[in-house]
């Protein structure tokens, strides 16, 4: 692959980016609104212990912290592929469909938050996160 096209394999992290700024307005926008509505004082910010947070709030919450668990291994594995110029078509498709099991994921914890289906498109997410970590190791241990 030549090295303009190379960076491809990034524009997958500005779309994980940009997954992490919706979250974090939508949390925002909720946590206003049930401040604003008498469902939780404002103090329970300080320490996160002042209060029962609603459930929808801790969902969003959670959700959001998880936004910094496993995609950190997708940003490090990314950032691998690109400055050890093992970038292909395979691993640009393997970031997207990650990135595409994420927002998938965000949506069903956000809305349905149906479990089983989560739980699918989570470990989905995490097997193609494995594949790329996978094909990463067996081009770096071809290349020598």
């Amino acid at each position: 692959m030549s090295h303009d096209s190379s960076v491809l394999i990034l524009y997958p992290v500005f779309a994980m980016f940009l997954l992490v700024i919706i979250v974090l307005l939508y949390m925002g926008r909720m946590r206003i609104a049930a401040v604003k509505k008498g469902e939780l004082s404002i103090k329970f910010f300080r320490a996160y212990a002042d209060g029962n947070e609603p459930e929808r709030l801790r969902v969003i919450s959670r959700h959001y912290v998880n936004l910094f668990e496993m995609p950190v291994l997708f940003y490090a594995g990314v950032i691998l592929v690109y400055i050890t110029h093992q970038v292909t078509y395979w691993m640009i498709g393997c970031a997207w469909a990650y990135v595409a099991f994420r927002y998938l994921h965000s949506y069903v914890h956000l809305t349905s938050n149906n479990v089983m289906v989560r739980f699918s498109l989570y470990f989905a997410s995490a097997f193609v996160l494995t594949v790329m970590w996978s094909t990463l190791l067996a081009a770096l241990i071809r290349a020598g």
